[in-house]
């Protein structure tokens, strides 16, 4: 096994997505083994590689974590993206804990029948103009700092950039009336590890196609 962490999971975005995102900020070069169908899967489950029969699954410092949330955690105390002291940390939470709730709206869009489609978007929509991007306009309001948690980058910088960025592909004004996120978006992009994996040809992972759709969904029927 080499240093390098080796992640598990289909080749798009899904819930594999925050943790790309982390090890690409922290300037963490990681490999990738995707699922092309359920037998790789059902491998996988047969080995003992999943603790919950479950992906994401990543391969790091000699461990097999699940659990998207624990993971993400990991990386960020290992690479300094988690706050200098508790109370820094517990903010980082609340506010992922809220990213991570949209996150899902967002990630879930694709997957879901036609039918639902329309009242999905506009559920989409509402929740992030008016919940969720007024809260991190005021977090950065009041804060009065380029990052949201202290004054230094952390997962919380780097989730919510990756949510900005995933909200826009769906309405590309939804930050109109939103003048400090937009500049920390400017901000927290031009950040070099983060400029670099914005760049076409790294390991971000474009929406799902439609045509992928039945294929992700047949790996984990």
């Amino acid at each position: 096994m080499s240093g390098k962490p080796k992640l598990h999971y289909f080749d798009g975005r899904g819930r594999m997505e925050p943790i790309r995102w982390l090890l690409a900020a922290a300037g963490v070069e990681f490999e990738e083994s995707y699922l092309e169908k359920k037998d790789d899967l059902d491998k996988l489950r047969k080995d003992g590689s999943l603790l919950f029969q479950q992906v994401p699954m990543v391969e790091i410092d000699g461990m097999k974590m699940v659990q998207t949330r624990a993971i993400a955690n990991y990386i960020a105390t290992k690479y300094n993206l988690y706050g200098k002291d508790l109370k820094e940390r517990a903010l980082i939470d609340m506010y992922v804990e809220g990213m991570f709730d949209l996150n899902e709206l967002l990630m879930n869009y694709d997957f879901e029948p036609a039918d639902k489609k329309e009242q999905l978007f506009a559920n989409m929509m509402d929740k992030a103009a008016n919940r969720y991007f007024p809260a991190f306009e005021k977090v950065l309001k009041d804060h009065g700092q380029d990052f949201l948690v202290g004054n230094q980058l952390s997962r919380a910088d780097v989730q919510l950039l990756e949510i900005l960025l995933m909200a826009e592909e769906f309405k590309p004004d939804i930050l109109a009336k939103f003048p400090l996120l937009q500049r920390f978006k400017a901000r927290i992009s031009n950040i070099p590890t983060i400029k670099k994996f914005l760049q076409p040809g790294s390991q971000r992972k474009s929406p799902v196609r439609p045509e992928d759709v039945p294929k992700v969904l047949a790996i984990f029927s």
